[in-house]
């Protein structure tokens, strides 16, 4: 299913999510309490002292190649959208600049500070359909009517 682009208004929220917290589940909780329809990350610096994440070539060669970070590591990315089943990549930087990314699974322990800014499209909906091409809950943009916001 594809969709064509859709404007919207930009309604902005901020969080920072504090040590040994999980960064996923936390922001997933913010847009839980906050009710947001059609979340995606705006931007997000911070650490990380564990990771758990899915390999691009995983798609490309049908295997699930799971990487676990443990160690202190630099957000230099997180990008993506945040609805029921958020879709994250998260670029890191090692102690020495070396950087890997993925798709986030979870398990991004923070380790001083994440601080995020959040976005929400206030006249859309975001959700995930499976696409037969791709083989992945795919996202779907929706209008949302009036009674909805």
């Amino acid at each position: 299913m594809s969709s064509s682009g859709t404007g919207s208004c930009l309604q902005v929220h901020a969080v920072r999510i504090g040590p040994g917290q999980e960064l996923l589940g936390s922001l997933q909780a913010f847009v839980e309490q906050r009710r947001l329809q059609a979340p995606f990350i705006i931007t997000c610096v911070g650490s990380v002292t564990k990771a758990t994440l899915r390999l691009a070539n995983a798609m490309a060669t049908n295997t699930n190649q799971v990487m676990h970070l443990s160690g202190r590591f630099e957000i230099v990315s997180l990008v993506g959208t945040l609805n029921q089943d958020a879709h994250l990549h998260i670029s890191l930087s090692d102690l020495e600049g070396r950087t890997i990314g993925g798709h986030v699974l979870g398990g991004l322990e923070v380790f001083t500070t994440a601080e995020v800014v959040i976005g929400e499209a206030v006249d859309l909906h975001f959700s995930r359909e499976m696409d037969e091409r791709t083989g992945f809950p795919e996202l779907v943009v929706q209008t949302r009517s009036n009674s909805d916001k």
